[in-house]
C-alpha cells in the first residue's frame, strides 16, 4: 500500500528523470561490447580511459564518444586520458 509521502516520492523521481539536465556523472564504469571484443569504459573527474588498443594509442575511441552520445550533457564531452 502506498501512502501519499511515496506517491509525492514517485512523482519527484519521474520529474528528475525527464531533466537529464540536472544530473552530472563524476565517475562510473561500464562495459561496451565492441565488433571484435568487449571493452570497460571508465569515467571519473572528467576524463575518459577505455581498455581497446585504440585509445591506448589515440586517447579517444568510439566506445568512449558512444557514452558522451549516450550520456549528453550528463558528462563533460572531450575530456580523455593522454595516451
Amino acid at each position: 500500500m502506498m501512502d501519499s509521502g511515496m506517491i509525492s516520492k514517485i512523482e519527484k523521481a519521474k520529474r528528475y528523470a525527464s531533466e537529464p539536465h540536472r544530473i552530472t556523472f563524476k565517475q562510473f564504469g561500464a562495459s561496451i561490447k565492441g565488433e571484435n571484443s568487449d571493452h570497460y569504459v571508465q569515467y571519473e573527474d572528467g576524463k575518459w580511459n577505455c581498455t581497446c588498443g585504440y585509445f591506448q594509442t589515440r586517447g579517444l575511441c568510439s566506445h568512449t564518444m558512444a557514452f558522451e552520445i549516450i550520456l549528453n550533457s550528463m558528462v563533460e564531452k572531450g575530456e580523455h586520458t593522454e595516451a
